[in-house]
């Protein structure tokens, strides 16, 4: 029998728990049935928290986005400059992929880009990342060249720990912050102002 808890305190362990369902067995993959199973409830008590699987991977991909971009925000809310801050963003985020290698998959693995709904809630979440990284780029640009950089930027730090995630291999997360920011920023100081 499960233990009684309060209904947010259901939901999140339903939403933790499903995180490592889908990751593994991929949105096609899994069933409510898994996931109940797996929470150690019934599939009636499931269905008070989501509609749906598909609700469910929905407010799934909600939850890691907002946790992605937390973890980011509180980690550069102190820095002094621009480069403090971009050190400090890649070292938070690259933390976050290597704790939580599932929830990097749910969000940027095959599986969640193929389905038009979810795509569009990921490419949200990378549109809001993006906007976070565009006021840092302090060179004299139009705003619209500005957002292209801050979304290359984004994939840089997605398209490495893509290749890491997927060789499963273990990484030190500020290492790699440490080259990739130092790649970052120094790319960032040859952007040419406007005349």
């Amino acid at each position: 029998m499960s233990q009684r808890l309060s209904a947010p305190a259901r939901r999140e362990q339903i939403l933790d728990v499903a995180l490592d369902v889908f990751a593994n067995s991929g949105f096609h993959g899994a069933s409510m049935n898994d996931i109940a199973e797996a929470a150690g409830v019934t599939k009636p008590v499931l269905y008070q928290h989501f509609d749906s699987k598909r609700d469910l991977y929905q407010a799934l991909i909600e939850e890691v986005g907002n946790r992605l971009r937390t973890n980011i925000d509180k980690a550069t809310a102190e820095a002094t400059n621009g480069k403090s801050q971009t050190e400090l963003g890649f070292r938070a985020y690259f933390r976050w992929v290597a704790d939580d290698h599932d929830g990097f998959r749910l969000l940027f693995g095959s599986g969640s880009r193929r389905d038009d709904e979810f795509n569009e809630a990921i490419r949200k979440i990378t549109a809001e990342s993006a906007r976070a990284v565009a006021p840092l780029i302090a060179v004299d640009i139009d705003e619209s060249h500005r957002e292209t950089l801050a979304h290359a930027l984004v994939g840089l730090a997605e398209g490495a720990s893509r290749r890491l995630v997927g060789l499963g291999q273990d990484f030190d997360p500020d290492a790699l912050a440490a080259e990739v920011s130092a790649l970052a920023w120094a790319g960032l100081r040859a952007v040419t102002p406007k005349d």
